[in-house]
């Protein structure tokens, strides 16, 4: 009785052990048919589960060793299947993310979706790989307690080996596709909303103080923004920044076109040509930063957020396509022009422009990394600005004082050097270029620890002026004409006098020193009469006609004598002066009137009284060569300027421009480098 019950309670823990074997068996097929459903990439794990069961199915241990089996495969079982649940449900993502419209239809629905997968994919990510380690240890026990084939064993644990560092690529392509959605929605969006803007409409409603109105509405860059977050957080960062800075940049770009920038990559080498392309610069930029890149600035700091490296990176992209490096090197151009007084005031146009803009620089284009290429070609500009300002400045003395030994104008009229002289100096003290001059050279005396002021400017400026009075006598004396060097220092002083009165230069000068001027004019005039004209009338003197008594024929031989020697100079002396100029109007129309009362009324008297005595004479015309109204109409138009070629110096016109006359002003001078 007792032996049979032994032997039932032995058959019974044999079964029991064969049971708790089965379940395990049956549980490891079920694991390797969850694992076949996961897809390719568990592809793996579905061919090591028969290999697994195949291994196991042999198995002749004893029933105790396979009963203890049990608990180290259901172990094993658990995270396994979590990790096939999960792998089910990232399948089920599948139809919300790549349907047609998707996004579009519902950005906020589609990202939530797309949270959900990247929240399953790091599940994934965290625990296929403990999956494989808990099915490694199963291997790894039956190997121990030799359960299994051994070579079914080193088999299993080479594949489990491969599923403890699963790919990336858990989903199938799922999140890729998803995310490419998600980029091509960024690109239409963009898209829509970047039409090139109506420039020249723009420029003429936006003052410059104000940003030019976006385009693109709140919501828009609101959606902008999500699906930048998801981008750059799923590794699109270059994707994303490219797409943005292409649309933006690309309208920035075409928007432009329409204002006619191609002066920008054919700037001219001269100064004085650069005059129109300066000003016209200078608004472009002006309006260029202040409100068009100053608008896109506004939308990358709203559409990137809290990236604030990312938004710098982006706008600098944008600048780049607005042309921001094509305006520097514009003014590069007017720093690198041939050498000329008027380039000083170009000089200074450019600074003016770029010192209006410093903060707005500063604030668009401060970033360390994304702007420095912008950030260093304006340093380089602003240094070449004020060296280049600075070094003609300095050398306006000079060079005045080396045109002390040039010829001065061979018809009497004023120098152009004078002529621009004083014209140059009242602009360079005008409220316009004065400030800026000052603070140019400040500057640059800060360069090298030096002060300066609006005083030592006034001062020099004063200088060159006093310098140019100085050349007056030397050129004076460079005529072998007397009467021409009176004529020629009476047109200067009168010049001076006339075109620095009621001028900021005048006021500084002084109205004694400008009077002074004024009264040198007349005494040149004096003297010029006297020693010209003043000896032509005398001629016709009565001396001996009065008191002559032995005849009518003598009389008449003494007439014609004093007619002829009046002809002769007469003629001599308006021919020399015919090509003698006063350029002033008023000035010359009392220089004639002078001349004309010396002449006219001295001529009409003799005529009157001693011209029947010849006209009647068969050579009468060898004597009477002009009526008194003839010869007051030639001498009415002396003086009158005639049209200059370009020459030395420079000439101011009406239209306020100063044109190129000023060739030879750093020529002439080959010691002045």
């Amino acid at each position: 009785m007792g032996q049979e019950e032994g032997e039932r309670a032995a058959a019974e823990s044999v079964a029991a052990a064969a049971r708790s074997l089965r379940a395990g068996v049956e549980k490891s097929r079920a694991l390797g048919q969850a694992l076949a459903r996961a897809g390719p990439r568990m592809e793996e794990i579905q061919l090591a589960l028969p290999a697994l069961e195949a291994a196991v199915r042999p198995i002749r241990a004893p029933r105790a060793e396979l009963a203890a089996a049990g608990p180290h495969i259901d172990r094993a079982v658990g995270p396994a299947a979590a990790v096939l649940k999960v792998f089910d449900a990232v399948h089920g993502l599948e139809p919300p993310l790549l349907a047609g419209g998707a996004v579009a239809g519902d950005l906020t629905g589609y990202l939530a979706v797309l949270g959900r997968l990247e929240e399953a994919l790091r599940f994934l990510s965290d625990n296929c790989g403990l999956a494989a380690l808990w099915l490694a240890d199963i291997v790894e026990y039956l190997g121990d307690h030799d359960l299994a084939d051994p070579r079914f064993l080193a088999d299993l644990a080479v594949t489990l080996e491969g599923l403890k560092k699963p790919s990336g690529d858990l989903d199938g392509g799922l999140l890729a596709a998803a995310l490419n959605m998600l980029e091509a929605e960024f690109h239409r969006l963009l898209a829509d909303h970047c039409a090139p803007l109506a420039m020249q409409q723009q420029l003429t409603i936006t003052s410059a103080s104000t940003t030019a109105p976006s385009l693109i509405p709140a919501s828009t860059v609101h959606k902008l923004s999500l699906i930048i977050d998801r981008l750059i957080a799923n590794g699109r960062q270059d994707r994303c920044l490219s797409v943005y800075a292409d649309a933006r940049g690309g309208m920035v770009s075409a928007s432009l076109h329409t204002l006619g920038l191609d002066y920008l990559q054919n700037p001219v080498d001269d100064a004085q040509a650069l005059g129109p392309g300066v000003e016209l610069w200078g608004r472009h930029l002006e309006f260029v930063v202040r409100c068009l890149l100053e608008s896109e600035r506004q939308l990358c700091n709203k559409v990137f957020g809290q990236r604030k490296d990312d938004a710098s990176a982006c706008f600098a992209e944008v600048a780049a396509h607005a042309g921001i490096l094509d305006f520097l090197s514009f003014g590069r151009a007017a720093a690198d022009a041939k050498k000329d007084p008027i380039k000083l005031l170009r000089l200074l146009e450019v600074f003016d422009s770029l010192n209006k803009l410093r903060l707005d620089f500063n604030r668009l284009f401060g970033g360390k990394k994304a702007c420095a290429e912008i950030q260093s070609q304006t340093r380089d500009l602003v240094k070449l600005l004020v060296d280049g300002a600075v070094e003609i400045f300095e050398e306006l003395l000079v060079q005045v004082e080396l045109q002390r030994h040039m010829p001065p104008p061979p018809d009497g009229g004023v120098p152009r050097l004078v002529s621009f002289v004083v014209e140059y100096c009242n602009r360079l003290l005008g409220e316009k270029y004065r400030p800026v001059l000052t603070q140019v050279i400040t500057i640059h005396r800060s360069w090298r620890k030096e002060a300066f002021s609006d005083k030592m400017l006034v001062n020099a400026v004063l200088n060159i002026v006093k310098a140019l009075e100085a050349n007056f006598d030397v050129w004076s004396k460079a005529y072998d004409n007397v009467t021409l060097s009176y004529l020629f220092m009476m047109n200067t002083h009168w010049h001076f006098f006339k075109h620095l009165k009621a001028t900021k230069l005048g006021e500084l000068l002084g109205d004694a020193w400008l009077q002074e001027h004024e009264q040198f004019k007349d005494y040149y005039l004096t003297v010029f009469m006297r020693d010209s004209w003043g000896v032509v009338s005398p001629l016709l003197n009565r001396e001996g006609l009065i008191l002559f008594s032995k005849g009518r024929a003598t009389a008449k031989d003494l007439v014609k004598q004093r007619l002829k020697t009046f002809n002769a100079s007469f003629d001599e002396m308006f021919r020399k002066q015919s090509a003698w100029v006063i350029p002033d109007k008023d000035l010359r129309e009392k220089t004639c009137g002078l001349v004309v009362q010396a002449i006219v009324p001295a001529y009409r008297s003799y005529m009157q009284n001693y011209g029947p005595l010849v006209e009647q004479d068969v050579s009468a015309s060898k004597y009477v060569k002009y009526t008194v109204d003839g010869l007051e109409k030639m001498l009415s138009v002396l003086f009158v300027p005639r049209p200059r070629r370009a020459g030395s110096f420079q000439i101011r016109h009406s239209n306020d421009k100063i044109t190129s006359a000023m060739t030879g002003f750093y020529r002439s001078a080959s010691t002045v480098k």
